[in-house]
């Protein structure tokens, strides 16, 4: 066992592990850490606490100190300067006319680097720009391009459900989202309706993809032919949240197709595959809103970037 701490450098940005060092480090604190841009001032999210070895790299970087009341006013600082940046970006980029547009601005805690976040439908020729900003900044200018999900995590704003961005909130980490989620929860393919502000695929679709995969593995499909209580009959309807079945029994006088829930039918054939039986104890496991991994659990790829 290892014991690590998570440190953020942004809002809503993602945590990293460090070594405590043997330092007191208390949750919600700050600390000087070395990254690959240098020493950083980030936040501890989360204290001291032990997690297996092989869930962190070997190289683990160590915290170099607590941060002190001078640490934190220059972070303060920083945060002030960026603001007055982007301005003076923004209107730089009027000037030579470019087709981008300035998402967010970084200072590195040393101030040896301000970074310059922006979208833009393509490439972009920005030479000029980063000398007039050198001229203006007297440091090293970086400028990076990402994609309109991260320009909403920077941003943030309220989601179709009337919450705050996701992305924004508690995702540290983007999740893959595919057509194919919509469909086998039964949603509209509507673009307008199951995609967010971004103009991707709502992120929230994969939070509950694990239960509707698993009750449709124990749920007979469509066209399945099942055993009910009133005789054998065919599955013309599903409702996987319920576990309702919609059955027009075969030998009966009734038209009209009957309801059961999946536990009274017993399945006999057809369909596009048999279902499992469920475990006794196993229960579908809905994630209401926790789209983020643990962070015992996030790619140490990520941490061991710093």
């Amino acid at each position: 066992m290892k014991k690590i701490i998570h440190v953020r450098f942004k809002h809503n940005g993602k945590s990293y592990y460090f070594d405590p060092n043997g330092l007191d480090i208390q949750e919600g604190g700050c600390v000087i850490v070395e990254t690959s841009r240098g020493s950083e001032c980030g936040e501890v999210v989360r204290g001291p606490h032990e997690v297996p070895d092989a869930s962190v790299p070997k190289a683990l970087k160590k915290v170099v100190r607590l941060a002190d009341d001078a640490d934190i006013r220059r972070m303060k600082q920083n945060r002030e300067d960026e603001e007055k940046a982007f301005k003076i970006c923004e209107e730089a980029i009027e000037k030579h006319e470019l087709p981008m547009k300035l998402i967010d601005v970084e200072y590195t805690y040393a101030r040896n680097k301000i970074l310059f976040y922006f979208t833009a439908e393509g490439r972009v020729d920005f030479r000029e720009l980063v000398k007039d900003l050198a001229s203006v900044f007297r440091t090293r200018i970086e400028l990076r391009q990402i994609g309109v999900r991260d320009e909403s995590k920077m941003i943030g704003g309220l989601g179709i459900c009337g919450q705050p961005f996701c992305c924004s909130r508690f995702l540290t980490n983007f999740q893959p989202v595919s057509i194919k989620m919509a469909k086998e929860q039964g949603l509209s393919l509507n673009p307008t309706k199951i995609s967010g502000s971004c103009g991707r695929l709502m992120c929230c679709l994969a939070y509950e993809q694990p239960a509707y995969e698993y009750l449709g593995k124990i749920t007979p499909g469509l066209n399945s032919v099942v055993k009910t209580p009133e005789g054998e009959g065919t599955v013309t309807e599903v409702n996987l949240i319920t576990g309702m079945l919609r059955v027009r029994l075969e030998n009966s006088a009734e038209i009209q197709p009957k309801y059961f829930h999946r536990g009274e039918c017993e399945y006999l054939r057809g369909g596009k595959r048999k279902p499992i039986k469920p475990e006794p104890e196993e229960e579908p496991a809905f994630d209401a809103g926790e789209g983020a991994l643990p962070a015992e659990e996030e790619s140490v790829d990520d941490a061991a970037e710093l």
